[in-house]
């Protein structure tokens, strides 16, 4: 990270340690582009400068963590329910960094895939999931009511099993009128790194 640089922030325990380091560096003339109301919040406590993506017209460098990751580099992300404006700031950025413990690395994804929807396809994008091979689950809140998006949207987790042709299976869920974001995040292999205690690994794929 470098003075004057636009700096993207994921959401999670990753990005909220990046804030810290942040603060720690005292950089100057930064940008800091939030990708949830968590982090934002954050940043604003921490005295960080923010914009918003439609504020810019690139990000520098982004950093964000994963809830799997494959042998191949490819990510699910939104289980904290904030996959398209991440989506959007990790297409954005220059570089991605992404950092998660051993346990989010794994041979073959095979977790629920967030996907967020528009709720008046709700019912549509059901039945079109349960078409290409998933068992979708509406996010709900602890009191049983649906989970809102930041975005007004409402969160599927679509059970796939094992997920062996992942940019394949993110093609099909995006085409489905209605679906806004999708938790397979194949467009773009980021920089990977392995929690290791206070050390950090690089994955290379």
């Amino acid at each position: 990270m470098r003075d004057g640089q636009t700096i993207g922030l994921g959401s999670g325990r990753a990005a909220t340690m990046l804030v810290k380091e942040l603060c720690a560096a005292d950089l100057e003339q930064i940008r800091c582009v939030p990708t949830s109301l968590q982090i934002k919040t954050a940043a604003e406590a921490a005295g960080l400068p923010l914009v918003e993506p439609d504020q810019v017209s690139n990000i520098d460098v982004a950093f964000d963590g994963a809830d799997q990751i494959d042998m191949h580099g490819f990510l699910v992300k939104g289980g904290g329910g904030a996959l398209l404006r991440e989506n959007i700031v990790f297409d954005m950025a220059n570089k991605v960094y992404v950092i998660a413990d051993a346990s989010k690395f794994v041979k073959t994804l095979n977790m629920p895939i967030p996907v967020e929807v528009h709720p008046a396809a709700r019912a549509l994008v059901a039945h079109r999931i349960v078409e290409v091979g998933g068992k979708p689950t509406l996010r709900k809140l602890d009191r049983g009511y649906p989970l809102f998006t930041e975005n007004g949207n409402i969160i599927f987790d679509c059970d796939f099993g094992r997920i062996h042709y992942p940019k394949r299976l993110a093609r099909n869920i995006a085409s489905i009128g209605g679906v806004m974001g999708v938790g397979l995040f194949v467009n773009k292999k980021p920089h990977i790194y392995k929690a290791r205690g206070r050390s950090y690994e690089e994955i290379r794929f």
